[in-house]
């Protein structure tokens, strides 16, 4: 099997050396089925159609037969088999044994199983491919190294050139995209998903039939109001103004997309560093994948010619998903930092030990400048509240960083480490 690693290969190894059983979670064609492959020793594929009416068969009436197999064994839409799961927690708890299985399931199925199968079986959600993964980041710069050895950083180049980055937003991190030789055919991979997730899956993951159209115009608002601060209440106007649902049904909607892993909106961080009503707590809208929003708007590479503002946002929800991805492997959390006095940190990235970074998220080389001030104005905010809370200080930002769509990567005497998207890793 040709396999191209993924960085959540890391963490699926640990999960099976820890728990009997891993569910991998995550949007379609992100690459779960085919990570299960490579870490399992057999199978079953529900969805294999010479055998798919044997399997489910046996599944309803002896699931405990469809176990037996060299281990770990995988069950790949478990969804469509769901006693399966039972029989997966029972065996788990008799063996008393770790990396017994691996699940995956399509997200377009919900399934409610009268088991969690908590401290047995582990969940894991898997993204797109990250630029790193794409081999489209040169990976000069490790994040966690950064973390570690902030002093040994001495710049970098990446390789990425406005075109490539643009590209990069415009096709997605979908593993199908890289089997595909012209590039103007790889944005197809997001259409599909697009159109699929509107008029096939919005209805099939729970049997509720859900009108496709307005599924699109929830997207495409969505893509509109991309890494913005707007509330349900502003999308659903913007909704109602061309189609005729209730708020009640524009909710289920934007739950079924969550579900799907089709948006996942970044939570803030809310210290009070200047007083618990300044901060904006709401969440900043985004999708799994930037590709998605493009797709929604039935936009072009080409567009961007023209729209260089569109591009800022597109651009912010791809770095969002790269440190997502990267993250994943040092147990780290993404959220933002917004004040009702404009003071901003595009994202905020906690490390599980306490540690943390505030980053900016920049185009242009031109708006460098005030992505900087903004990480100094909130570590100097910090230092002043420190100095009058002795009880419980906070910690100052162990790291600032603007991230660029730029090519040169440097450490500004203020502190600040200038880092291009396109050497970033893991």
């Amino acid at each position: 099997m040709n396999y191209k690693k993924r960085i959540a290969d890391k963490i699926l190894k640990e999960k099976l050396e820890s728990f009997g059983g891993v569910l991998i979670v995550g949007p379609k064609g992100c690459g779960k089925t085919t990570t299960a492959k490579y870490f399992s020793k057999s199978f079953i594929e529900f969805q294999d159609e010479e055998n798919r009416d044997k399997y489910l068969m046996v599944a309803q009436t002896s699931p405990s037969k469809l176990l037996i197999g060299e281990k770990p064994r995988l069950f790949d839409e478990w969804q469509d088999a769901p006693k399966i799961w039972g029989a997966i927690r029972k065996s788990i708890d008799d063996e008393q044994k770790t990396g017994l299985y691996i699940l995956t399931g399509s997200s377009s199925k919900d399934v409610k199983t009268p088991h969690t199968g908590t401290m047995r079986i582990s969940r894991m959600k898997m993204l797109p491919l990250s630029l790193y993964e794409s081999e489209e980041s040169n990976g000069e710069i490790s994040l966690i190294e950064l973390f570690n050895n902030p002093n040994m950083f001495d710049g970098c180049i990446s390789d990425l050139d406005i075109d490539g980055l643009i590209s990069a937003i415009c096709r997605g991190g979908w593993p199908s995209c890289f089997k595909i030789k012209k590039e103007n055919l790889k944005l197809n991979v997001a259409k599909d998903l697009f159109y699929q997730t509107a008029h096939v899956d919005a209805s099939s993951i729970d049997d509720v039939k859900r009108n496709p159209i307005w599924m699109e115009t929830i997207m495409k608002s969505y893509a509109r109001n991309l890494c913005t601060l707007s509330t349900n209440q502003t999308i659903y106007k913007d909704v109602i103004a061309n189609c005729e649902l209730s708020e009640r049904t524009f909710n289920d909607y934007l739950s079924v997309l969550e579900k799907l892993y089709i948006i996942e909106d970044i939570d803030a961080w809310c210290p009070a560093i200047r007083s618990k009503t300044s901060i904006r707590s709401s969440k900043k809208r985004n999708f799994i994948d930037p590709s998605i929003a493009v797709a929604a708007l039935g936009i072009s590479p080409e567009y961007f010619n023209l729209d260089f503002k569109t591009l800022g946002f597109l651009f912010e929800s791809l770095v969002i998903r790269d440190l997502k991805i990267y993250s994943q492997t040092f147990d780290g959390k993404v959220s933002y930092y917004r004040d009702r006095y404009g003071l901003e940190a595009d994202c905020v990235l906690h490390l599980n030990d306490g540690r943390y970074a505030l980053i900016e998220i920049k185009l242009g080389s031109n708006e460098i400048e005030l992505g900087a001030k903004h990480l100094n104005e909130i570590e100097k905010l910090v230092r002043e509240y420190n100095e009058h809370e002795k009880q419980c200080p906070l910690r100052l930002p162990d790291l600032k960083i603007v991230i660029t769509g730029g090519q040169y990567g440097y450490k500004r005497e203020d502190g600040v480490f200038v880092i291009p998207i396109g050497c970033l890793k893991n």
